[in-house]
């Protein structure tokens, strides 16, 4: 079941360069940054009401970002869906012919379970579930 849209993750060239906008042109509250080794990125999480912005900034260009931002340019990457038991939501999306990224969840930024559908089983959207297990929000 899906809770809610969790966060809307924007690809950025650069953290630093664009914090400004968001903090002091939009006044969001910088929650954190951190960095996913794993996905090789930074992010920053700022809270735009009951949803989440996350900036994400390549680390290398082995990237997916990196590659995302050398193709398309900066902009909306994904949108993360918070939901429940994400293990068997991936396998009511393949069971529907949905053919995601990630056929297991793995770890994402804040130490939520992640798993990617693919863009072309969604009209185009890289869409992410998220599962945050024993954390608020």
């Amino acid at each position: 079941m899906i809770k809610k849209v969790d966060h809307i993750g924007i690809a950025v060239k650069s953290l630093e360069a664009v914090l400004p906008f968001y903090t002091k042109v939009l006044q969001l509250p910088l929650l954190k940054i951190e960095e996913v080794d794993s996905q090789k990125v930074r992010v920053a999480f700022l809270q735009a009401g009951e949803t989440k912005l996350e900036l994400l900034e390549p680390i290398s260009p082995e990237s997916a970002v990196f590659k995302f931002i050398e193709k398309r340019g900066e902009g909306i990457h994904h949108v993360a869906l918070g939901v429940e038991s994400i293990e068997e939501r991936i396998r009511q999306l393949e069971e529907q012919g949905i053919r995601m990224i990630d056929e297991n969840p793995r770890l994402g930024a804040g130490g939520a379970h992640i798993a990617f559908m693919h863009p072309k089983s969604a009209s185009g959207v890289l869409f992410e579930l998220c599962e945050k297990k024993g954390m608020k929000g």
